[in-house]
């Protein structure tokens, strides 16, 4: 399977996912306080944040040196990690404008996202769940791709703590940061 071309752009006709309720359940609750490392160094605990944030959650942010997992393309809403968080930095002083805190999260290990970070000059944090305590204890949404186990694609505005909004499925990933800038300056 040849490398990905371009991961800053999303390939034509990527199938769309579809909203099977798995997140219906979320709205209002509390997040469980697990601590998850951030690639700063520093512990976050969702349970214990005051104000509004974001957390949008993706599956997997692509290497430009390494194959995506095999069929990645076919399986609706996982691509797309990297035009998605490239649109929250893009968008960064907007968000800060509403004085929220953004971060990314997904099960990748923490030297991974910080590639990414660099890379892609991310202002934001990346929150590792890689033993998918976050995931598990909210029961959102997963799927599974060789051996792995990841998170659909998901965004949550959390105002102390509670869930106060949930974007799902989010599609196509790099226009979510849209919608919430648009329910931001709405709410």
């Amino acid at each position: 399977m040849p490398r990905t071309d371009n991961l800053y752009a999303l390939p034509e006709n990527l199938p769309v996912p579809v909203d099977d309720g798995a997140c219906d359940r979320l709205l209002g609750m509390k997040i469980p306080s697990i601590p998850l490392l951030a690639t700063t160094g520093e512990v976050v605990d969702l349970a214990n944040s005051i104000g509004r944030m974001i957390v949008y959650c993706y599956p997997r942010t692509g290497r430009p040196d390494l194959d995506p997992p095999q069929g990645w393309n076919e399986i609706p809403g996982a691509r797309g990690c990297t035009p998605q968080a490239c649109a929250f930095r893009d968008r960064d002083r907007e968000l800060q404008a509403f004085g929220v805190k953004v971060f990314g999260l997904s099960t990748q290990d923490t030297g991974y996202q910080r590639e990414a970070v660099a890379r892609l000059h991310l202002p934001f944090a990346l929150l590792s769940d890689e033993k998918l305590e976050f995931a598990n204890s909210l029961q959102l949404p997963t799927f599974e791709v060789e051996s792995m186990k990841l998170i659909k694609r998901l965004t949550l505005i959390i105002t102390d703590g509670q869930i106060e909004k949930v974007f799902y499925p989010v599609f196509p990933p790099d226009k979510n940061v849209e919608e919430v800038i648009d329910w931001l300056s709405q709410n």
